[in-house]
């Protein structure tokens, strides 16, 4: 089902991969889009081309972990946009390297980007969608938010966190109008697996077509997962019929 109204979005990590179909898919269904990225350059891109889609579009430059610069971005988008109805947790980062070279400001680096900035962008927004009695909070979490994965324990342990956060306030806000869901895909086509796939392959000798076959064959689906299909579970989240409190696995099965 559609929305029957007009709904303001943030979409962090916006400006590529699946935070960019994100936006294309919840502009497709009518949302004016705040798209926001520590680059300037890829929300420009993106927003041009979700106004293409004809709706509005705000670009921000915006770090997820800074609370005043969420705060200023909370006000600029009230100022533009109007009150933000959808809240998708996109940003995140991956770093792998086996456990005894975890350092310490990897993992923190990990639990601040994944588990902290949508803490904190969530604890912005929340208010307003319960007096409002309508919102919608979609963290794009992982597989590994799910399972265990080895050299990537800063990650999978940060995702383990989102998802751990996505229940909690589900069952905390429901029956407020207001639902909390995780997406958790496995290993995507996005400029994160070319990149990992690339320092696979300086550290290996594989070549860069093996390291990404590789990880395609880790999901169950052996296969890497669209971005594309990320955004439409996403978009279906952002209907009135949607559900609350769920981890949705996109394994490249079906």
């Amino acid at each position: 089902m559609s929305m029957p109204v007009t709904r303001v979005a943030l979409v962090t990590g916006g400006g590529r991969g699946i935070g960019r179909e994100i936006a294309f898919a919840l502009a497709r269904d009518g949302c004016h889009v705040a798209v926001a990225s520590r680059s300037p350059q890829s929300v420009e891109a993106t927003a041009g081309a979700v106004r293409r889609l004809g709706v509005e579009a705000m670009p921000l430059a915006l770090d997820v972990t800074d609370v005043d610069a969420i705060t200023h971005a909370m006000q600029e988008i009230r100022a533009r946009l109007g009150a933000i109805d959808v809240l998708v947790n996109n940003a995140g980062i991956a770093e792998s390297a086996p456990f005894a070279k975890t350092e310490p400001a990897l993992w923190e680096r990990h639990l601040r980007v994944n588990a902290t900035g949508p803490y904190l962008l969530t604890r912005a927004v929340l208010p307003a969608m319960l007096e409002r009695r309508w919102g919608r909070v979609i963290n794009i979490a992982s597989l590994a938010g799910l399972h265990g994965a080895p050299y990537v324990t800063a990650y999978t342990a940060s995702k383990h966190a989102l998802v751990g956060l996505t229940r909690a306030l589900a069952a905390e806000v429901s029956g407020t109008g207001v639902t909390v869901n995780a997406i958790c895909p496995g290993f995507a086509a996005t400029d994160l697996v070319w990149n990992s796939a690339r320092n696979i392959a300086a550290k290996t000798g594989k070549s860069f077509e093996e390291a990404v076959a590789a990880m395609a064959r880790i999901n169950p689906g052996r296969r890497l997962i669209d971005p594309a299909e990320i955004a439409a579970v996403a978009a279906k989240l952002v209907h009135d019929d949607a559900t609350n409190g769920e981890t949705i696995v996109l394994d490249g099965t079906s």
